[in-house]
């Protein structure tokens, strides 16, 4: 198997380095500077146990890539740039005939529950990946995951149901490269579960770290609309504890000298700056299965608006005056 990851971020490119060091087949599509970087110097990984100076492959489109049918694609990037890479990939040609979007099988290693429903209108064989990974990319060529005694638990499978060969076998190489890789036949039950932790990305983005009494109570809020929301539609997910128990120690997160964490992926867009953020695909999700099933979500409405306002006006991230967030938790207290 060669592993290409569409999307060589903290998720792309941490998951990417780890199968690189662990012997794998790896190449990383990426663009501009961070392409550049990756080219000129290889993928540099902070990780507990030090920095390694990778050389993987990177390529910059579809283009520059003869795919075989022994290929994996792993779609990496937020939910907002998964429609563009799919349409660029799935007619790409595959040697011994056919395509990648009739062939290969893609991995959707990404945050929210939409991107499955987009790979399956242009790909036959997609996956789902619950990425439950803390990684950080905040700079071109670089990328840190500070998880010990593993970098991350994934949970693979295929979409909308099931598993077979080829999830045991990805399950099986992500186990040899410092994660926890599962192949599970209700993938989707365990990205909703992420979905709900993900609801504090845009508030973390927005108004810093989630801490302190207002913070906490905004937070809770928020995941009681979600798990409002997703009771009403009758969707199902493991517990809190269910979660807890299959992570248990693996996951705990270690200083990394030189690579401070200083929050998830939201915030790191805005202190990209790249001008987007995947909140519609988060509290977002909320909002439209409340909708859909007449339960109220004003704070997740209110949050996918900050979240969206901010990358839009290349505000800087935690900037939310706290009388402004304040004001918020007493309008919805109102």
């Amino acid at each position: 198997m060669r592993y290409i990851f569409l999307g060589a971020g903290a998720v792309g490119g941490t998951i990417g380095g780890r199968l690189h060091r662990g012997g794998r087949d790896v190449l990383l599509v990426a663009r501009g500077p961070h392409l550049a970087a990756l080219r000129a110097d290889g993928l540099r990984l902070t990780v507990p146990d030090g920095t390694h100076l990778l050389p993987v492959p990177a390529v910059g489109g579809p283009e520059e890539v003869e795919l075989t049918p022994d290929d994996v694609l792993v779609l990496a990037v937020k939910t907002q740039h998964s429609a563009a890479l799919l349409d660029q990939w799935a007619p790409r040609p595959v040697a011994g005939g056919g395509t990648a979007g009739e062939r290969l099988p893609l991995v959707c290693a990404q945050n929210g529950v939409e991107n499955e429903r987009l790979a399956l209108r242009r790909f036959a064989r997609v996956y789902g990946m619950c990425v439950w990974l803390p990684s950080t990319h905040l700079e071109p060529g670089a990328v840190s995951a500070a998880g010990s005694p593993r970098s991350g638990v994934l949970h693979l499978g295929r979409y909308p149901h099931g598993t077979d060969g080829t999830a045991a076998r990805i399950a099986a190489d992500l186990d040899d490269s410092h994660f926890d890789g599962y192949a599970v036949e209700d993938v989707m039950a365990w990205k909703y579960a992420k979905l709900l932790s993900n609801l504090g990305n845009a508030l973390e983005a927005v108004a810093g770290p989630i801490d302190g009494e207002l913070r906490m109570r905004l937070w809770r809020r928020a995941l009681a609309e979600g798990g409002a929301v997703l009771a009403a539609a009758g969707i199902t997910y493991p517990s809190e504890e269910e979660q807890r128990a299959r992570r248990g120690d693996r996951v705990t997160l270690l200083p990394l000298a030189g690579a401070a964490r200083s929050g998830g992926s939201s915030w790191q867009s805005l202190v990209r700056g790249t001008g987007d953020i995947e909140a519609d695909y988060l509290n977002g999700e909320v909002v439209l299965l409340g909708r859909l099933h007449g339960v109220p979500t004003p704070l997740n409405a209110a949050l996918q608006r900050l979240a969206a306002a901010f990358a839009r006006e290349g505000r800087p991230a935690g900037s939310l005056p706290e009388a402004d967030l304040a004001d918020l938790a007493d309008l919805l207290d109102a």
